[in-house]
């Protein structure tokens, strides 16, 4: 992995409103904010306090009603959606909550087709990213032959083969047992310290949010919150 430190992200004023007349929801609410780079953030709050909003605002999966983004030195405020896709591509990677994997693939071949689809990456990689996740011998294997948390672990590789500025986990541990979801939750410690690239991860889990080098609050679309954890859990040891 590249030892670099990127992947910052800067929003002022950012709001998001779904529907309209009495169905409007106002899911952002003029948000400001500042991640540095290479730095793993959590974001807390309750279901429909507008986390998975800014997640999808902040990699370009959804466009925000008005405001600034800036996201590893990329400003897409007002990005159409063909320039968005081109932003994801050269600078985000996801992790989902499930997973999606491509069923019909292997492991290897779910990684590797990530790599054939963006045009980045080298696929020689692939070993090395299926070690990274301690699935070495799970190459061959498809999502049904996997855990839970083995997929997910796949799924991390998957969104780091084009080594991007950024890394954004939407519950990523939500669903998993506590054992394996601790694993995961080091995956991403690790990766954020190791590989220099930037991780905000949405959990509903204050236990979770232990481990993040930030931890900032959400409720009602705006943050409420933002906390420096000057040592962070080791993921291994939370209880939750």
């Amino acid at each position: 992995m590249t030892t670099h430190t990127r992947g910052g992200v800067r929003l002022r004023g950012v709001s998001k409103t779904y529907g309209d007349g009495a169905a409007t929801v106002h899911a952002l609410r003029e948000v400001d904010l500042d991640i540095r780079a290479g730095e793993f953030v959590a974001i807390l709050g309750p279901s429909g306090s507008g986390k998975t909003t800014l997640l999808n605002v902040i990699g370009g999966i959804e466009s925000a009603d008005c405001g600034t983004i800036v996201v590893a030195e990329q400003d897409i405020s007002g990005n159409q959606p063909r320039d968005l896709g081109s932003f994801r591509r050269l600078h985000v990677g996801f992790v989902f909550q499930f997973f999606n994997l491509i069923s019909t693939l292997t492991a290897y071949e779910n990684i590797q087709l990530v790599m054939e689809l963006t045009g980045r990456g080298d696929s020689r990689r692939v070993p090395d990213l299926l070690a990274a996740v301690g699935l070495s011998d799970r190459a061959t294997h498809f999502p049904a032959q996997l855990s839970g948390g083995e997929q997910q672990r796949v799924s991390i590789a998957r969104a780091l083969a084009t080594d991007p500025d950024l890394l954004l986990a939407d519950e990523p541990a939500g669903a998993l047992d506590v054992a394996t979801g601790r694993r995961v939750l080091k995956l991403l410690q690790q990766t954020s310290r190791a590989s220099g690239c930037g991780v905000i991860m949405v959990t509903h889990n204050e236990a979770a949010a232990e481990v993040a080098d930030c931890v900032m609050r959400m409720r009602d679309g705006a943050i409420v919150s933002a906390d420096r954890n000057t040592s962070p859990a080791d993921a291994a040891t939370i209880r939750w």
